[in-house]
């Protein structure tokens, strides 16, 4: 089995190595481990950093020439992935690949195809009020429009089967790929398995780059998949 983990990055200079050092240390057992990075057209350092990184075993970097935004950076690194599965991970430090084991568990036990990490039901530091308010509201719109149960739509830990992404064009290039990625593969049937994960998340001043507009992307997003293709 290979798992391909893919990392979009925009002016992460602060954690890139980090995160970098983490996802190469992860213990994932005898699970072979592909890492992708795309690169969303960093001002900052990061695509020197990026460029050293590159000689590491396994690690493979794309480069967008400008910014296009993170559902761009996946979609370019969801068209070179070759695991088996595909999680994607954020180049900041909100997310400890050490979950990875909790995100495989349903998969190796041939429960899922598909399993998201719910910021919501493990151990965190709590976010602030209306960010988590902006998550619970989207995440019960998900499940009214789409007769689910999730309890966080909007997690950047999402595991696939190669399957499960099989015919699903991903159009997003910001942060609505979430919502559009979700939409679709539960449009396809495929019942979404929920694991807790740990949270650490980041504030504006620390680096957070999502804002108040981009839930209104994503509310939009959920109800145009929800009668369109």
């Amino acid at each position: 089995m290979k798992l391909s983990i893919l990392i979009p990055v925009f002016n992460e200079h602060a954690t890139i190595r980090e995160i970098l050092e983490k996802v190469r240390a992860v213990d994932i057992g005898e699970i072979t481990r592909e890492i992708l990075v795309v690169d969303d057209g960093s001002t900052d350092g990061t695509r020197e950093i990026l460029a050293a990184e590159e000689v590491e075993q396994n690690t493979t970097v794309l480069y967008h020439d400008v910014n296009r935004g993170k559902g761009a950076a996946i979609r370019t690194g969801l068209e070179r992935v070759t695991g088996d599965y595909v999680i994607i991970q954020d180049a900041d430090l909100e997310y400890d690949p050490d979950d990875y084991r909790v995100l495989l568990a349903p998969v190796l036990k041939k429960k899922a195809e598909v399993v998201y990490g719910s910021r919501f039901t493990g151990e965190r530091r709590n976010m602030l009020f209306w960010h988590m308010l902006g998550n619970k509201l989207l995440s019960l719109v998900t499940n009214i429009l789409y007769n689910t149960t999730l309890s966080d739509m909007e997690t950047c830990y999402k595991l696939f089967s190669r399957q499960a992404l099989e015919d699903i064009i991903v159009k997003a290039d910001r942060f609505d790929f979430e919502p559009e990625i979700t939409a679709k593969i539960l449009k396809k049937g495929i019942r979404i398995w929920e694991v807790p994960i740990s949270y650490a998340g980041r504030e504006f001043d620390e680096g957070k780059k999502i804002t108040w507009k981009d839930g209104f992307a994503a509310l939009w997003t959920l109800i145009k998949y929800r009668f369109t293709d």
